[in-house]
């Protein structure tokens, strides 16, 4: 019976460890363990989202959760995208210290980062132009077509900021390091102002300023989370923060400008999402013994470790899978009558878990193939980081500058699907930029100056 107790606690162990050899981080497993957790809120959220249908005109795919009035309360516990970028933070600031403290330069480090996120993109892009173009010639309606690329491409805007605040990372890290306090104020602070002018004027286009100010604001409290600042804190003193972020949060949204809807505050997003970013980490900050205990009782550290290395596969490719599933849906229909029940209805609430259980398991086969270009060449033959985290010996401005292109060209890329769609002429467009951003835009610019000669 002893034996049997305590080889949970050391596989856990083995499990960290390895997980640490792996990444030459030091993994939190409490971190690990949120944002796979995370990860499957968010799934499930945007499964719960599909309602197929067949109307008088043809195949529909709506999102059956918009413009719901209930919905706007559970958004508040649904709306997880802070906590994601908290952890990322943690994640960021440990990863770049541990390459800095191995001689590594900026521009290496987001070299890495960038190969890590530029590939599962790529693989996505050539897949669904592919589909979506192989629909087109099969007959199916133009606007079906359009809506499909439309919901694959709307989790793609989190890849898009995540792309560019990496690239940030040392900056914000330095600035961390030497105002711990001023920076995320100052952020703050702007934040608020492009809100207030943003409301002040109905100019909506100003708020997407918000899309690198917020999520920056956020990025810090994951800087401090990492730091340990918070573990000086009582729980009494965090429980006060997160009732009073969330009091906070009510008074900016039932009574103040700002929606309800946690969701219809993502786009822009606004300093409601920075409230509420508060509150999760409060939050989360108060579970997380209980989160260490947890996967070190059931020996889950290994679990968690290897679905992390696949995270971003299983973010791309959950809502490829779902269209794909919906399109199955509709096919079955119109072959077999299939009944597709109206979204909320009780029909359709009743045949949820069989949806999700589905979808769960159609994601599987498909992670297992594409987490490969996630992974790349990470790892070396003797399982230290790969070459993209050695020291780089190009010129330090040189690099710089170069990287920082190659970065752009990364934003740019999943950008313009993003917004233009998956269309052949947007797909080879995205693929052009992001291959730079892969390979790095130091030959081109090289070839540049040698014609410009």
């Amino acid at each position: 019976m002893t034996d049997t107790l305590a080889r949970p606690v050391g596989a856990s162990v083995r499990g960290e460890a390895s997980a640490r050899q792996r990444s030459g981080v030091a993994r939190d497993t409490s971190v690990d363990a949120i944002r796979i957790a995370l990860l499957v809120v968010v799934f499930a959220l945007h499964a719960m989202m599909f309602g197929v249908t067949m109307g008088p005109d043809g195949p529909v795919l709506e999102n059956a959760l918009e413009n719901q009035a209930w919905f706007a309360p559970v958004s508040w516990v649904v709306q997880v995208m802070p906590l994601f970028f908290i952890a990322g933070g943690f994640s960021s600031l440990h990863h770049w210290r541990s390459m800095r403290s191995r001689g590594a330069t900026p521009a290496d480090y987001v070299r890495g980062r960038l190969g890590r996120l530029v590939r599962p993109v790529i693989a996505v892009v050539v897949v669904v132009a592919a589909g979506l173009v192989a629909l087109s010639i099969a007959g199916v309606p133009a606007d079906v077509v359009a809506t499909a690329g439309f919901r694959i491409g709307q989790p793609l805007w989190f890849l898009a900021v995540y792309v560019g605040l990496s690239a940030l990372v040392p900056l914000t890290v330095r600035a961390h390091e030497r105002a711990r306090v001023l920076t995320p104020l100052a952020l703050l602070g702007a934040v608020v102002a492009v809100d207030v002018t943003r409301l002040s004027t109905g100019i909506e286009a100003i708020g997407l300023a918000n899309l690198l100010l917020v999520w920056l604001l956020v990025q810090q409290l994951g800087f401090h989370l990492a730091d340990g600042g918070l573990d000086r804190l009582s729980r009494r003193t965090l429980w006060g923060i997160a009732g009073g972020a969330l009091s906070l949060l009510a008074v900016l949204t039932v009574i103040g400008p700002y929606p309800v809807d946690m969701y219809d505050n993502l786009n822009p997003p606004t300093v409601g999402l920075v409230v509420l970013g508060v509150a999760q980490l409060a939050l989360f900050q108060l579970t997380r013994p209980r989160i260490r205990a947890w996967v070190g009782r059931a020996d889950a550290s290994r679990a968690i470790a290897a679905l992390g290395d696949r995270a971003m596969t299983v973010y791309l490719w959950h809502m490829p899978v779902l269209v794909a599933l919906a399109g199955v849906l509709l096919v079955a229909n119109a072959t077999f009558g299939f009944a597709l029940p109206e979204p909320l209805s009780a029909a359709w609430w009743a045949s949820r878990p069989l949806w999700l259980g589905v979808g769960a398991a159609a994601v599987v086969p498909v992670v297992l193939v594409f987490a490969r270009f996630e992974r790349g060449r990470r790892m070396s033959r003797t399982g230290s980081p790969a070459a993209s985290a050695a020291p780089s010996n190009r010129p330090t401005a040189a690099a710089a500058w170069s990287t920082a292109f190659d970065a752009a060209c990364g934003v740019a890329g999943v950008a313009v699907v993003l917004v233009a769609g998956f269309g052949p002429l947007q797909a080879v467009v995205a693929l052009a930029l992001l291959a730079i951003a892969l390979r790095g835009s130091g030959p081109l610019l090289a070839a540049v100056q040698r014609r410009s000669r």
